[in-house]
């Protein structure tokens, strides 16, 4: 007689590249297999597979033109995001105006390297931060994301806070957004008002998001390979200057080589000079977790999320990283002109029209006003899906009111659109108190907000793997797993403390000083807690802390308990047959086919690098010198929970 795991490899071999919903959530052949398991499982896997979202629903609303205005019955949405819109998602969301006009100040502050260094480390955060929220966006996807999995694994109270501070974070991000555009456009038009502007972009912004999440996908998508290509243009560009290859052309001044990181020029500005740069940073890398929020919508979660989290941290940390060391190359610490371009929002004064004019590029301050105008709107895009995605699941987990988690037939959040729409009318008023102070005071904002959002990320990972852990669920089952774990949560609470502190005494320390600084820097641990404490008194029958015994690891997973290595590994399979049935059809077919086999070579190596060595643990035997070694990647899966006894597969031939 056949074992389980042989009936299902028969059963459900793969045809393509894609792995097959597990068997546990397709009952079709039913003279061959029967299945015997939990509905909402059945239910939670068949909606990604068919572009529905498994954990959208509500109550049901009324009808009438009511309903058929503002959704369908049953509030899902569409699984209509693929890898490629993850990751460029990601990228747009993060590549926006404060990359184009900010760099320049933090070079100012601490030098170029100071300011490498800064992007470097906060980088490292960032990586650690994004890895932890795709280890659990990639088992159990939701649309509300790290504020969804607050309120499973820590408690209701937590979830609630941090989904409204997320919120606000970018909704308040569209105001100060629309403001940079007004200005950039301004460049062409000056005589036009700025207000003016703000709704030449947001109107048409707003009904495209109207439109399906695949349109928002799409459209970001061109978005961003736009500024992507600029980038690696400016990069390539900009190191041929420092080198002289530019040194023939009419206009080009003469290359400053390595003069800029000499006599003392490369480190300046001191302890408080350096935290005030990592507000810039954190600005700068802000929308990197979009990956996780967009988990929701995407189709084949357990597959998308883990490639484009891999993808998009990488890339980020290059783009940004390179940039900065670029701009300290070819730009003196000392130039006037790189705080123009900060403080005036001045386009002509940007670093990268500076280093394009530099090289002999005449034209590239227009160039790079078009660059900039697409920033601004990918940036506007990504913030009205961040915020209305995420006020729409709070609606659906009940931390919200219901009006904000209509849904409708194409899957858009009307009411959380409606609601955040409204909200960003507040660039009127920042066109009335001035642009360039309102601007830096929501980027100030934004960067502390990120801080305390991605530590509680950390914590919440905490929380996850404990979980997962106590309800005996193999970490085997995880499409995408942290390294070297615990040590990446830990480095984000302890990086991020730290980080926060120094941000705190950067703005008192401030020349001169004002209560601006640190209220703006510290904004956002205010609203926290009014929520945190608020929600839990109101709530303080109900809300109580989850223990990881209790904690909810079932609803809405991709596959249930031991089901993962098998599919995972039947999917890598399928990938390779694929891949080395083309190796000889063209030339594509080999490099794809090489850069495959590399790839799995630098994974073997990285998987053992990033695995931390297991410490004996002494048995309790009679024996007191006998030792038995427990092994985490045991290919043996545990024993399940008695309580995922009642939901497992059971199959009869």
């Amino acid at each position: 007689m056949k074992n389980e795991t042989e009936v299902v490899a028969e059963e459900f071999e793969l045809s393509s590249v894609y792995a097959e919903p597990p068997p546990a959530f397709d009952s079709k052949d039913e003279s061959k297999v029967v299945v015997d398991t939990d509905i909402n499982e059945i239910t939670a896997f068949q909606s990604h597979e068919s572009g529905e979202s498994d954990i959208s629903k509500t109550e049901e609303k009324p009808t009438g033109l009511y309903g058929k205005i503002f959704g369908q019955k049953e509030n899902k949405t569409v699984n209509g995001l693929s890898s490629r819109h993850v990751t460029f998602i990601a990228l747009g969301g993060t590549i926006g105006t404060g990359v184009f006009l900010s760099l320049g100040q933090g070079i100012t502050i601490v030098g170029p390297m100071g300011c490498f260094t800064c992007f470097i480390i906060v980088g490292i955060f960032v990586y650690s931060v994004v890895i932890c929220l795709g280890e659990m966006a990639s088992y159990i996807p939701s649309s509300g994301a790290f504020a969804h999995y607050g309120s499973r694994f820590v408690d209701d109270s937590f979830g609630f806070a941090l989904g409204i501070n997320y919120y606000l974070q970018w909704a308040f991000s569209i105001p100060s957004e629309l403001t940079a555009a007004a200005i950039i456009i301004q460049f062409w038009a000056p005589h036009i008002g700025s207000w003016v502007w703000a709704i030449v972009i947001i109107v048409p912004m707003f009904f495209l998001q109207l439109i399906s999440v695949k349109t928002y996908g799409e459209t970001e998508y061109w978005l961003a390979i736009i500024k992507v290509f600029f980038v690696v243009a400016f990069i390539i560009i900009g190191l041929f200057y420092d080198w002289g290859a530019m040194n023939g052309l009419k206009n080009a001044v003469p290359s400053p080589g390595l003069s800029n990181l000499k006599n003392g020029q490369a480190w300046v500005g001191g302890f408080s000079g350096f935290f005030q740069v990592v507000v810039l940073c954190f600005y700068s890398y802000g929308g990197t977790e979009l990956v996780a929020l967009t988990s929701g919508e995407t189709a084949k979660p357990w597959k998308s999320i883990p490639s484009a989290v891999r993808a998009t941290v990488w890339r980020i940390m290059i783009f940004l990283v390179m940039t900065v060391f670029v701009i300290g190359l070819c730009i003196n610490y000392k130039d006037d002109r790189l705080l123009k371009a900060a403080y005036d929002s001045d386009v002509a004064q940007s670093p990268f029209t500076i280093v394009f004019e530099d090289a002999g590029f005449g034209a590239a301050k227009h160039v790079v006003n078009a660059i900039l105008l697409t920033a601004v709107l990918s940036a506007v895009n990504a913030c009205f899906f961040a915020s209305s995605r995420m006020l729409m699941n709070m609606a659906h987990d009940k931390r919200m009111f219901s009006v904000f988690g209509l849904v409708n037939k194409r899957g858009v959040p009307i009411g959380a659109l409606l609601l955040t729409f409204a909200i960003s009318c507040l660039v009127f008023l920042t066109t009335i108190w001035g642009n360039a102070v309102v601007f830096t005071w929501f980027m100030n904002i934004t960067g502390a907000s990120a801080i305390l959002t991605w530590m509680s990320i950390g914590f919440v990972s905490i929380r996850f793997r404990q979980a997962l852990k106590v309800q005996g669920i193999p970490l085997t089952d995880l499409p995408l797993k942290q390294p070297l774990y615990p040590l990446l949560p830990i480095l984000i609470l302890v990086l991020g403390g730290f980080l926060f502190a120094g941000m705190g005494y950067a703005s008192v320390k401030q020349d001169p000083f004002s209560w601006k600084n640190p209220f703006g820097t510290y904004l956002g641990v205010a609203v926290f807690a009014i929520c945190y404490f608020g929600w839990k008194g109101w709530n303080y029958k109900t809300d109580k802390f989850v223990r990881s015994a209790d904690a909810d690891l079932i609803s809405g997973r991709v596959w249930s308990p031991g089901q993962g290595p098998d599919y995972m590994a039947a999917d890598k399979e399928a990938i390779e047959a694929r891949i080395r049935a083309n190796k000889d059809v063209n030339i594509w077919g080999k490099i794809a086919y090489y850069n495959f086999i590399a790839g799995r070579a630098v994974g073997a190596v990285y998987e053992r690098v990033t695995t931390l060595p297991k410490l004996p643990k002494w048995s309790k035997k009679e024996d007191e010198h006998d030792t038995e070694r427990f092994d985490e990647g045991d290919t043996k899966l545990p024993e399940a929970p008695a309580f995922c006894h009642k939901k497992s597969l059971r199959l009869r031939v």
